[in-house]
Protein backbone atom coordinates (compact mmCIF):
# COMPACT_ATOMS: atom_id res chain seq x y z
CA UNK A 1 0.00 0.00 0.00
CA UNK A 2 1.46 3.44 -0.95
CA UNK A 3 2.81 5.46 1.96
CA UNK A 4 0.29 7.86 3.43
CA UNK A 5 -2.75 5.91 2.26
CA UNK A 6 -4.89 4.25 4.88
CA UNK A 7 -6.58 0.92 4.46
CA UNK A 8 -10.30 1.59 3.99
CA UNK A 9 -12.42 0.71 6.99
CA UNK A 10 -14.50 -2.47 6.59
CA UNK A 11 -18.18 -1.96 5.80
CA UNK A 12 -20.12 -1.94 9.08
CA UNK A 13 -23.09 -4.13 8.21
CA UNK A 14 -24.57 -4.08 11.70
CA UNK A 15 -24.52 -0.28 11.87
CA UNK A 16 -25.99 0.04 8.37
CA UNK A 17 -28.85 -2.37 9.02
CA UNK A 18 -29.61 -0.64 12.32
CA UNK A 19 -29.62 2.90 10.90
CA UNK A 20 -30.82 2.57 7.30
CA UNK A 21 -34.43 3.16 6.37
CA UNK A 22 -34.92 -0.58 6.28
CA UNK A 23 -38.10 -2.25 7.50
CA UNK A 24 -36.88 -4.96 9.85
CA UNK A 25 -37.77 -6.62 13.12
CA UNK A 26 -35.40 -7.59 15.93
CA UNK A 27 -36.21 -11.04 17.30
CA UNK A 28 -34.66 -12.86 20.26
CA UNK A 29 -34.45 -16.65 20.27
CA UNK A 30 -33.69 -18.92 23.20
CA UNK A 31 -31.27 -21.84 22.94
CA UNK A 32 -32.83 -24.68 20.87
CA UNK A 33 -35.47 -22.38 19.35
CA UNK A 34 -35.91 -22.70 15.59
CA UNK A 35 -35.38 -19.58 13.53
CA UNK A 36 -37.06 -21.40 10.64
CA UNK A 37 -37.74 -24.99 9.61
CA UNK A 38 -37.17 -27.05 6.50
CA UNK A 39 -40.22 -26.65 4.26
CA UNK A 40 -41.23 -23.21 5.60
CA UNK A 41 -41.96 -20.45 3.05
CA UNK A 42 -38.94 -18.27 2.16
CA UNK A 43 -40.64 -14.99 2.99
CA UNK A 44 -37.71 -13.30 4.74
CA UNK A 45 -34.04 -13.54 5.58
CA UNK A 46 -32.10 -12.79 8.76
CA UNK A 47 -28.92 -11.12 9.94
CA UNK A 48 -27.42 -12.60 13.11
CA UNK A 49 -26.48 -9.90 15.60
CA UNK A 50 -25.60 -12.25 18.46
CA UNK A 51 -25.35 -15.98 19.06
CA UNK A 52 -24.74 -19.17 17.09
CA UNK A 53 -27.10 -21.00 14.74
CA UNK A 54 -26.95 -24.60 13.54
CA UNK A 55 -28.05 -25.29 9.96
CA UNK A 56 -29.25 -28.84 9.33
CA UNK A 57 -31.24 -30.88 6.82
CA UNK A 58 -33.35 -34.00 7.33
CA UNK A 59 -33.70 -36.70 4.68
CA UNK A 60 -36.99 -38.44 3.80
CA UNK A 61 -35.89 -41.33 6.01
CA UNK A 62 -35.41 -39.00 8.99
CA UNK A 63 -31.62 -38.84 8.99
CA UNK A 64 -30.30 -35.42 10.05
CA UNK A 65 -27.08 -33.85 8.81
CA UNK A 66 -25.52 -30.63 10.12
CA UNK A 67 -24.32 -28.60 7.13
CA UNK A 68 -23.09 -25.47 8.88
CA UNK A 69 -22.79 -23.26 11.92
CA UNK A 70 -23.35 -19.52 11.53
CA UNK A 71 -22.88 -16.69 13.99
CA UNK A 72 -22.53 -12.96 14.54
CA UNK A 73 -22.31 -11.07 11.28
CA UNK A 74 -23.76 -13.85 9.13
CA UNK A 75 -26.86 -13.74 6.90
CA UNK A 76 -29.17 -16.76 6.84
CA UNK A 77 -32.25 -17.72 4.89
CA UNK A 78 -31.26 -15.71 1.81
CA UNK A 79 -32.54 -18.38 -0.61
CA UNK A 80 -35.73 -16.45 -1.22
CA UNK A 81 -33.74 -13.71 -2.95
CA UNK A 82 -32.74 -16.30 -5.57
CA UNK A 83 -36.31 -17.49 -6.11
CA UNK A 84 -36.37 -20.33 -3.58
CA UNK A 85 -39.97 -20.84 -2.48
CA UNK A 86 -39.44 -23.03 0.61
CA UNK A 87 -36.62 -23.52 3.10
CA UNK A 88 -34.22 -26.30 2.20
CA UNK A 89 -32.84 -26.52 5.75
CA UNK A 90 -33.63 -25.87 9.41
CA UNK A 91 -31.93 -23.15 11.46
CA UNK A 92 -31.83 -23.72 15.22
CA UNK A 93 -30.21 -21.60 17.94
CA UNK A 94 -27.41 -23.36 19.82
CA UNK A 95 -27.04 -20.31 22.11
CA UNK A 96 -29.37 -17.37 22.79
CA UNK A 97 -29.64 -15.53 19.46
CA UNK A 98 -30.62 -12.01 18.44
CA UNK A 99 -31.43 -11.57 14.75
CA UNK A 100 -32.73 -8.91 12.41
CA UNK A 101 -35.59 -10.29 10.33
CA UNK A 102 -35.80 -8.59 6.92
CA UNK A 103 -38.56 -9.14 4.36
CA UNK A 104 -37.25 -10.34 0.99
CA UNK A 105 -38.90 -7.50 -0.94
CA UNK A 106 -37.41 -4.93 1.42
CA UNK A 107 -33.98 -6.55 1.20
CA UNK A 108 -34.13 -6.56 -2.60
CA UNK A 109 -35.12 -2.88 -2.64
CA UNK A 110 -32.24 -1.97 -0.34
CA UNK A 111 -29.70 -3.90 -2.42
CA UNK A 112 -30.76 -1.96 -5.52
CA UNK A 113 -30.75 1.40 -3.71
CA UNK A 114 -27.60 1.12 -1.58
CA UNK A 115 -24.57 0.25 -3.70
CA UNK A 116 -22.08 0.06 -0.80
CA UNK A 117 -24.27 -2.43 1.03
CA UNK A 118 -24.90 -4.37 -2.19
CA UNK A 119 -21.14 -4.65 -2.83
CA UNK A 120 -20.59 -5.91 0.71
CA UNK A 121 -23.45 -8.42 0.49
CA UNK A 122 -22.24 -9.81 -2.85
CA UNK A 123 -18.70 -10.18 -1.47
CA UNK A 124 -20.09 -11.95 1.60
CA UNK A 125 -22.13 -14.40 -0.50
CA UNK A 126 -19.18 -15.12 -2.82
CA UNK A 127 -17.02 -15.93 0.19
CA UNK A 128 -19.75 -18.20 1.52
CA UNK A 129 -19.88 -19.96 -1.85
CA UNK A 130 -16.10 -20.48 -1.79
CA UNK A 131 -16.39 -21.92 1.71
CA UNK A 132 -19.10 -24.36 0.58
CA UNK A 133 -16.81 -25.56 -2.23
CA UNK A 134 -13.98 -25.96 0.27
CA UNK A 135 -16.31 -27.92 2.56
CA UNK A 136 -17.10 -30.32 -0.28
CA UNK A 137 -13.42 -30.83 -1.11
CA UNK A 138 -12.72 -31.31 2.59
CA UNK A 139 -15.36 -34.04 2.85
CA UNK A 140 -14.15 -35.81 -0.29
CA UNK A 141 -10.40 -35.84 0.25
CA UNK A 142 -9.38 -35.10 3.84
CA UNK A 143 -9.20 -37.33 6.91
CA UNK A 144 -11.70 -36.91 9.74
CA UNK A 145 -8.92 -35.42 11.89
CA UNK A 146 -8.23 -32.68 9.33
CA UNK A 147 -11.95 -32.08 8.83
CA UNK A 148 -12.44 -31.62 12.58
CA UNK A 149 -9.48 -29.23 12.82
CA UNK A 150 -10.82 -27.14 9.93
CA UNK A 151 -14.33 -27.13 11.42
CA UNK A 152 -13.03 -25.85 14.77
CA UNK A 153 -10.97 -23.12 13.07
CA UNK A 154 -14.01 -22.00 11.06
CA UNK A 155 -16.20 -21.96 14.17
CA UNK A 156 -13.54 -19.86 15.92
CA UNK A 157 -13.59 -17.42 12.96
CA UNK A 158 -9.86 -17.95 12.40
CA UNK A 159 -8.56 -15.17 10.14
CA UNK A 160 -11.76 -13.11 10.41
CA UNK A 161 -10.69 -9.80 11.94
CA UNK A 162 -14.20 -8.37 11.73
CA UNK A 163 -15.87 -11.00 13.92
CA UNK A 164 -13.13 -12.81 15.90
CA UNK A 165 -14.04 -15.35 18.58
CA UNK A 166 -11.53 -16.21 21.26
CA UNK A 167 -13.71 -18.69 23.14
CA UNK A 168 -16.47 -20.73 21.53
CA UNK A 169 -19.66 -21.54 23.38
CA UNK A 170 -20.01 -25.19 24.33
CA UNK A 171 -20.75 -27.40 21.35
CA UNK A 172 -21.79 -31.03 21.66
CA UNK A 173 -19.48 -33.68 20.28
CA UNK A 174 -22.49 -35.23 18.55
CA UNK A 175 -22.96 -31.97 16.63
CA UNK A 176 -19.29 -31.90 15.66
CA UNK A 177 -19.58 -35.52 14.51
CA UNK A 178 -22.52 -34.60 12.27
CA UNK A 179 -20.60 -31.65 10.80
CA UNK A 180 -17.41 -33.62 10.21
CA UNK A 181 -19.11 -36.78 8.98
CA UNK A 182 -17.72 -39.25 11.50
CA UNK A 183 -18.61 -40.87 14.84
CA UNK A 184 -18.74 -39.25 18.26
CA UNK A 185 -16.03 -41.63 19.50
CA UNK A 186 -13.64 -40.41 16.79
CA UNK A 187 -14.43 -36.79 17.67
CA UNK A 188 -13.74 -37.53 21.34
CA UNK A 189 -10.41 -39.17 20.43
CA UNK A 190 -9.23 -36.24 18.30
CA UNK A 191 -10.46 -33.59 20.77
CA UNK A 192 -8.43 -35.25 23.53
CA UNK A 193 -5.44 -35.40 21.19
CA UNK A 194 -5.78 -31.71 20.28
CA UNK A 195 -6.05 -30.82 23.97
CA UNK A 196 -2.88 -32.75 24.88
CA UNK A 197 -0.99 -31.02 22.05
CA UNK A 198 -2.16 -27.60 23.24
CA UNK A 199 -4.21 -26.87 20.11
CA UNK A 200 -7.40 -26.39 22.14
CA UNK A 201 -8.26 -25.86 25.79
CA UNK A 202 -11.40 -25.61 27.88
CA UNK A 203 -11.74 -22.32 29.71
CA UNK A 204 -15.42 -21.71 30.39
CA UNK A 205 -15.88 -22.66 26.74
CA UNK A 206 -13.72 -24.02 23.96
CA UNK A 207 -10.63 -21.98 23.09
CA UNK A 208 -9.09 -22.78 19.71
CA UNK A 209 -5.44 -21.84 19.20
CA UNK A 210 -4.06 -20.82 15.82
CA UNK A 211 -1.55 -23.68 16.14
CA UNK A 212 -4.39 -26.05 15.20
CA UNK A 213 -3.85 -24.85 11.63
CA UNK A 214 -0.79 -27.13 11.51
CA UNK A 215 -3.13 -30.14 11.43
CA UNK A 216 -4.94 -28.77 8.37
CA UNK A 217 -1.72 -27.91 6.55
CA UNK A 218 0.07 -31.18 7.37
CA UNK A 219 0.24 -33.64 4.45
Amino acid sequence: MPKGKRKPAPFDTAAFLSSAGLARTIVDFEKKDRLFSQGDPCAHMMYIQKGTVKISVVSKTGKEAVIGMLGEGDFIGEGGLAGQSVRMSTAAATTPVTALVIDNIEMSRTLHAETSFADHFITYMLRRNVRIEEDLIDQLFNSSEKRLARTLLLLARYGNDEYPHKVLPKIRQETLAEMVGTTRSRINFFMNKFKKLGFIKYNGGLEVNASLLSVVLHD
